[in-house]
């Protein structure tokens, strides 16, 4: 039997660029500068030239570059904050951590991502209701696509919304050329490692081209600083990123772009291998997709049996997301969209991951395809 296939190879990356990130390390471990070396202000300016915003501010993790600009805005008890139902948890923990209510959204059941008109349909209900008043949007780059920003940028300046691109998977992604910065008031990525775009840690940015947000989240992200570190102004957080961490990812987005490629390739041949027999992701016309993951649909009643015949054959799957955030004991007390979120529900059923890297070569992909076309095969005998 071959050796098992890792679902998301981070080794051959770091081979790749060994050498330049040892260099990197060597200068801020010489230097002494841990905390806010100048890599940290190197990293945010590369950063915001490559994301096209004004500034980028880089912190400890993605779930704090999703909770600085709701804390620089307010957000309080008694606002609303929509979001999606099929993602990660940290995207509505934010929201609850400041005593706000997350309003749970569906997706799209081809594009998995926010679906516009159960947006629209939600923040009807809560202007409806009259109890809450409706504040912001967290749309998410789910697998790397990112959302349908222009629908929802629409519906956010109907109605005074604030934007927030989750880009935690599809920072990098654009639709007709243009990333997420085009629509979003803040976008907010993580780095941690399984990320297209990591480091080796805990790490996140969110990115603004709002001068005066800019400063309050500066503030916030190191304790609430005012001009005297000793006369804090606002109550903050410790939300910095290490030096070390900004060192690493300087030299992985110098090769980001092209791994960007690596990765449309990997998965145009996924799709033209599969598709006959699976129902992947479908990207939005003129999309580029970081394809943070390569997920597909099944029916629910195969996939087990599909997922325990590829790891007999040594190749891994993963389900991401197997409950819905509005089916989570922390969560299914807040509120739902219309009558509930029934594609949401469906695709935590139907969904799962095949392995995805932007160094996945043509004859490991093979394997994988063939395993799955045997696996998908074994499966429908068995239903």
């Amino acid at each position: 039997m071959n050796d098992p296939i890792p679902f998301i190879d981070l080794s051959a990356q770091r081979a790749r660029i060994r050498d330049k990130i040892d260099a990197r390390l060597a200068k801020v471990i010489d230097e002494g500068a841990y905390v806010q070396g100048p890599e940290i202000f190197e990293l945010e300016r590369q950063l915001s030239a490559f994301g096209g915003m004004d500034d980028t501010i880089v912190c400890g993790s993605g779930t704090d570059a999703l909770a600085l600009p709701l804390m620089a805005w307010g957000i309080k008890p008694g606002d609303a904050v929509f979001v999606p139902s099929f993602t990660f948890a940290a995207t509505a923990e934010v929201v609850a951590w400041l005593g706000a209510t997350p309003i749970f959204v569906d997706v799209l059941g081809d594009t998995f991502n926010l679906d516009p008109e159960n947006l629209q349909q939600a923040i009807d209900e809560v202007i409806r209701a009259g109890r809450l008043t409706p504040r912001v949007v967290i749309a998410v780059d789910l697998f790397g696509q990112a959302a349908d920003y222009p629908a929802i940028r629409a519906i956010c300046d109907a109605h005074g919304l604030k934007l927030i691109s989750d880009a935690a998977q599809g920072f990098g992604a654009t639709l007709s050329g243009k990333m997420a910065s085009a629509w979003a008031d803040v976008v907010s990525t993580s780095f941690y490692p399984a990320k297209p775009l990591a480091c080796y840690g805990d790490g996140g940015a969110l990115q603004t081209s709002d001068v005066e947000l800019a400063a309050i989240i500066r503030s916030l992200r190191i304790h609430g600083y005012g001009t005297d570190k000793y006369d804090n102004v606002r109550i903050g957080m410790n939300g910095r990123m290490d030096t070390i961490q900004a060192a690493i990812l300087l030299e992985k987005l110098a090769i980001f772009p092209e791994e960007i490629e690596a990765r449309m390739a990997i998965a145009a041949r996924y799709e033209a291998a599969l598709a006959d027999l699976v129902t992947p992701q479908r990207l939005l016309d003129g999309a580029v997709s970081t394809w943070a993951q390569y997920t597909v649909k099944l029916p629910a009643a195969r996939r087990d049996a599909f997922m325990a015949a590829m790891k007999s054959r040594g190749v891994p799957t993963v389900i991401y997301y197997g409950k819905p955030l509005h089916r989570q004991t922390a969560y299914k007390h807040f509120p739902t969209a219309g009558n509930g979120l029934p594609v949401s529900d469906r695709l935590s059923g139907e969904v799962v991951s095949l392995p995805m890297h932007a160094y996945l070569d043509a004859a490991t992909q093979d394997r994988v395809i063939a395993a799955a076309r045997e696996s998908l095969a074994e499966a429908a005998e068995a239903a």
